[in-house]
């Protein structure tokens, strides 16, 4: 089998017990349980062989090995085997998160060091997909966990979601938020009511998906923050 000699594809852990920890991809590596597995978990909700990438003359491959709580490529569960692509965020179960790079060229020894302009941009968003809710902007789909929201959201739902989602741990200003859903030629005319309504609305959503957490805070005189709670892990 091919191997790649100058630029060897890489993977980073983040958002989970391995946080931090990397593996050049030199060759087949298993994730799972079991003593064989490269990539070893102790949790539970990880299968005892769970997933493998493998090289490929064409590049990296995921394959999820029928594990019981799944794997995920940027938010959407994987049948089979996919193509990696560089950026793209892993999730193995709810225990561990991981970001494919196709090239460990410019990483540094420090990862926390990275050129963050030099990154792809589902790096960029990676903390917003640590939490427990994650949103898929190309498709327009969100998920809390591992459920997914349906129907899928409408669009000023989303509109409103996207941007704090994009800012999340930060008040978003009512204005701000009026203008990016009802576009500035509209916001004119749009009442505190109408955000108001909306934002019911949307709360309504997801607390039918998690009814244990507010994940639309009101920040009485500024705005609204997404209060995005970490994925749990097990010790």
């Amino acid at each position: 089998m091919e191997k790649y000699t100058e630029e060897a594809p890489v993977l980073v852990a983040q958002a989970g017990p391995l946080n931090g920890q990397r593996w050049t991809l030199r060759d087949t590596i298993l994730v799972g349980r079991e003593a064989i597995c490269n990539i070893r978990f102790a949790d539970r909700q990880v299968s005892r062989l769970h997933a493998r990438f493998s090289l490929t003359p064409n590049g990296v491959t995921l394959e999820d090995l029928g594990s019981k709580n799944g794997t995920h490529r940027n938010g959407q569960p994987i049948k089979g085997s996919v193509l990696l692509q560089d950026g793209d965020v892993i999730q193995v179960a709810l225990a561990q998160q991981f970001i494919f790079l196709s090239s460990d060229a410019t990483l540094p020894l420090n990862v926390e060091e990275l050129d963050i302009q030099a990154l792809p941009p589902a790096f960029l968003s990676a903390q917003a997909q640590a939490g427990l809710l994650r949103l898929e902007k190309r498709s327009r789909r969100v998920w809390i966990g591992d459920e997914e929201v349906l129907p899928p959201l409408s669009a000023s739902q989303f509109r409103l979601l996207e941007l704090l989602y994009e800012q999340q741990g930060q008040v978003v200003t009512r204005q701000e938020l009026i203008a990016n859903v009802w576009k500035e030629e509209q916001a004119i005319d749009v009442s505190e009511q109408a955000l108001d309504a909306l934002v019911r609305r949307l709360r309504e959503r997801l607390t039918a998906i998690d009814p244990t957490h507010q994940y639309i805070a009101t920040v009485r005189g500024h705005g609204l923050r997404l209060d995005n709670p970490l994925v749990p892990t097990k010790d």
